[in-house]
């Protein structure tokens, strides 16, 4: 008989747990599902264990073998799939691809700034608004948080479309800054 014919062999089992009204669950009266649990397989120990002697790899053969088989992805000499499928060619982090990493600066945590006042990464670590940074560009993405500086000049390296109008919409300005030199390219 099978394992999983436990629930119609055993009546009453687990009526007692299931009774959530009248029932605390501790340690002491949990208990698995039936079946869902099982009892770990003792391979070589007999052929009346059903997997004796052989454990099911055969009698002959590579696979049969004590060690490591074979590599992954091994065909056994044809022309394995990772060598007949061509390479992935123009991937954006290849030659000349490029990708630009920028520190991300959030609006709210422009927040702190004085009206009037111009403020860039190095302003804002001063002022402890923002943690160091190993990465030397700068952009300005909306946050979590509502903007509410009101009148500031901000210098970055780039902006988000959304980030430059509610700076605008504040009356504020964007200075853009030159990625090599620091300098303020454009307002």
């Amino acid at each position: 008989m099978k394992i999983f014919d436990f629930k119609k062999r055993v009546p009453g089992y687990g009526d007692a747990i299931n009774d959530v009204e009248n029932v605390e669950f501790t340690f002491t009266n949990l208990k698995p599902a039936p079946g869902s649990r099982h009892r770990k397989k003792r391979k070589g120990r007999g052929i009346a264990a059903g997997q004796g002697a052989t454990c099911g790899f055969g009698m002959r053969g590579q696979k049969s073998r004590s060690g490591k088989p074979s590599r992954p992805g091994f065909e056994g000499g044809q022309q394995p799939l990772y060598r007949r499928l061509p390479k992935f060619v123009g991937r954006p982090t290849g030659p000349g691809h490029t990708k630009t990493v920028y520190n991300v600066i959030k609006l709210d945590e422009l927040n702190g700034v004085k009206s009037g006042e111009t403020c860039n990464f190095d302003s804002l670590f001063e002022s402890k608004s923002i943690t160091k940074s190993k990465l030397s560009l700068q952009k300005i993405v909306v946050g979590k948080a509502d903007f509410t500086a009101k009148d500031i000049t901000v210098q970055a390296h780039a902006f988000t479309k959304s980030a430059r109008a509610a700076i605008e919409d504040n009356g504020g300005k964007c200075e853009l800054l030159k990625r090599t030199t620091g300098e303020v390219i454009a307002a």
